[in-house]
């Protein structure tokens, strides 16, 4: 596997508005970790959780949608450096054939088959049983809720106990993708179709100052799509992040956000792992320079 250099984005990084809001100087708060959706570019989240860790950066509780699930629900298993680096080792393994396999149909006839999905889910399971050493929800060191859609009735149902592998397959489930996932009479397919980025709930659970781990930038600027699957995921992250924009600009007091973005093109081959390495090292980059920048603008207000 080659690691091409990762694109930065077109804005330099003080523009991506990195902090909204300001969280009470009484610390009584909970440290909230939110992770978005963002297919293979999941691996920029590796780098951000890894370089949180060895800052000594701990959430309370992590939330996560699609990717961000399956990566939470492995930081949630071992929030330390050895755990980080268990992590980097699975995704530097990956390749589109191992999380999603082809099948006996190739090419664009592969979206008219009948079947509920393009590929099946056996390699995503894999993926998870090895990235997640625990076996319920209930059970993870750091607590952890994440979120599925549901196709009986198009809810967006939390998942917060109970098998951690289903729980995520349901979560990273992406339609037409990936297979729907029944759970008790329920049939769920990705959390990212009613909720990419779960900002609010980690407020509503009583977060105070919530660290966003994104996959692509925090302003959209889509690319024209040269294929009809990339058009589809187009219009779907133009939707998702018009709901996190809202709900960043009707932040409650006394609540601070600190956003990590993903920076590239959150619309890419869904089954591109070629540049896993420098993600990870983007990630990394990100998460040091916008932390470093608010301890110097910090230390810079105090000294006036």
């Amino acid at each position: 596997m080659t690691d091409r250099p990762e694109q930065p984005d077109a804005d330099p990084w003080w523009s991506r508005l990195a902090r909204f809001g300001r969280a009470d100087d009484k610390g009584t708060g909970k440290t909230a970790f939110v992770l978005a959706g963002g297919g293979s570019r999941g691996a920029v989240q590796v780098g951000m959780l890894a370089e949180l860790v060895d800052r000594g950066i701990r959430a309370d509780c992590v939330f996560g949608a699609s990717v961000g699930a399956v990566n939470g629900a492995a930081y949630c298993g071992d929030p330390t450096p050895d755990g980080m680096r268990h992590i980097e080792e699975v995704w530097r393994s990956l390749s589109g054939e191992v999380v999603f396999p082809r099948g006996r149909v190739q090419g664009p006839w592969t979206f008219f088959q009948q079947r509920a999905s393009v590929h099946s889910n056996d390699g995503l399971r894999k993926l998870i049983e090895d990235g997640v050493g625990y076996r319920l929800l209930e059970e993870a060191k750091v607590p952890l809720e994440v979120v599925a859609t549901s196709l009986t009735d198009g809810r967006e149902c939390w998942l917060t106990r109970g098998p951690v592998v289903e729980s995520v397959l349901a979560s990273a489930a992406i339609p037409a993708i990936l297979p729907p996932v029944r759970i008790g009479d329920d049939v769920l397919v990705d959390g990212g179709v009613v909720n990419n980025v779960p900002l609010q709930r980690a407020i509503e659970a009583g977060a105070t100052r919530v660290y966003v781990l994104l996959c692509g930038p925090l302003r959209y600027q889509p690319r024209r799509p040269k294929r009809p699957v990339e058009a589809v995921l187009t219009a779907f992250f133009v939707a998702v992040h018009a709901r996190f924009a809202r709900e960043l600009a009707t932040l409650p007091p006394g609540v601070e956000v600190v956003v990590f973005s993903g920076g590239g093109d959150p619309a890419s081959d869904y089954r591109d792992f070629s540049n896993v390495g420098a993600l990870i090292r983007a990630g990394r980059h990100e998460v040091a320079t916008v932390l470093d920048h608010a301890t110097a603008t910090s230390r810079g207000v105090r000294a006036r």
